[in-house]
């Protein structure tokens, strides 16, 4: 007989994000570990959940992105030895999605990072050790005056092109200034918050980082009432839209055996910095000189719509040989499709080329195609 998850342990050393009690109101029906944390990742199908999200407005508890904060006299020049990305040129008040390397040009994390002022950077995480990267690399530069560490900022999503006027709603008409990448701070239910526009879904949306997580269930609540009107559902990530934007996910995607140019992501590298700003530097010069040999490509599968999406990484076999695997692979009701991700060697990425694909719901042919799927120069999310 299978085993039942539901007795997985799920004791006081699993954390609840700020919001639990309040997300518990709106029956979950699934959750994850994320970041030591536990994560609501379904409140509805994943296809109802989609259609909210393209139509109306989501929230999305996502305060498992815990903020690694680097600060103190020499925060800058420390948090640019995480990255290869030039962060002179992200103003206080901007973000930028950067790459967080090591000195192999393996990708530690891919989050998103804030300025807050001239010497103090948050950096989002995905579920990694980034952390604990950060704290050992102080080691190497014991006379830079840097503080590391986790702040007790607790991200919540709101997606969705409805997300404008909840937004306008919650905080004031001037918030429908904020740029693309830029954050504010406000008060949402008499609790500081930091605003951002960004989001994990290719829509238009924000984030808000509460400041006091005492207060997380009165800030999710205001969210919730105040969207009524807007149609607002609590939902999960979804993976549809996601997959669809180009949106790559840590650890599944992409681990620390991969870099930015097989990503495809070199525009995350700034290559005038100095070998010595960022410990990655050196390795990706030589990565570049080298060439890839393998690739992260969009796909298109054949057949009937996948059933949910991918549980394990799937082997791209030639020859009765594995020479790659799927990393994501979901249907899109947009798109009509199965799409998702595949690695594959350099000489098999080109598009158009034909992939044989061993999945969980049969062999399969998948047809290299270029992403994103949809919206491919991401004016949406900007708009």
């Amino acid at each position: 007989m299978a085993f039942d998850m539901s007795l997985v342990q799920r004791g006081a050393r699993l954390r609840r994000t700020p919001y639990y009690e309040a997300t518990q109101r709106y029956d979950p029906k699934g959750f994850t570990v994320y970041n030591h944390m536990l994560f609501p990742i379904r409140f509805d199908t994943f296809e109802a959940e989609f259609e909210a999200l393209l139509n109306d407005v989501t929230l999305w508890d996502v305060a498992v992105e815990r903020c690694l904060e680097i600060s103190g006299p020499d925060g800058f020049t420390f948090a640019q030895l995480l990255t290869p990305r030039d962060l002179s040129r992200c103003a206080v008040g901007q973000g930028k999605y950067v790459m967080i390397c090591d000195s192999d040009g393996g990708i530690i994390n891919d989050p998103v990072m804030t300025r807050m002022d001239q010497t103090t950077f948050w950096f989002a995480l995905a579920s990694s050790d980034a952390l604990l990267f950060a704290r050992g690399l102080k080691n190497a530069y014991p006379d830079l005056d840097v503080t590391i560490r986790e702040i007790d900022a607790a991200p919540l999503q709101i997606q969705g092109p409805k997300s404008k006027p909840l937004m306008a709603k919650l905080v004031g008409e001037q918030i429908l200034d904020l740029k693309y990448y830029w954050w504010r701070r406000a008060e949402i239910a008499g609790v500081p918050v930091v605003i951002t526009r960004t989001g994990w879904t290719s829509e238009v949306g924000y984030e808000v980082y509460t400041l006091d997580p005492s207060r997380g269930v009165d800030v999710y609540d205001a969210i919730m009432e105040a969207g009524q009107e807007f149609n607002i559902k609590p939902t999960g990530p979804s993976d549809i839209r996601r997959i669809e934007g180009g949106i790559f996910n840590w650890g599944a995607d992409m681990t620390y055996e991969n870099n930015p140019l097989e990503m495809g992501l070199e525009r995350l590298v700034d290559w005038h910095l100095p070998d010595e700003a960022s410990i990655s530097l050196p390795a990706l010069r030589r990565i570049k000189a080298e060439g890839v040999r393998r690739r992260i490509v969009g796909v298109e599968f054949d057949g009937d719509p996948f059933p949910a999406l991918n549980f394990v990484k799937w082997p791209v076999i030639e020859g009765g040989t594995k020479i790659g695997k799927v990393t994501s692979a979901i249907y899109s009701p947009r798109l009509a499709k199965n799409i998702g991700y595949a690695w594959v060697p350099i000489e098999r990425s080109e598009l158009g080329t034909t992939l044989t694909v061993e999945s969980e719901w049969g062999t399969r042919t998948a047809t290299v195609v270029p992403m994103p799927f949809v919206d491919p120069e991401k004016r949406i999310p900007v708009s």
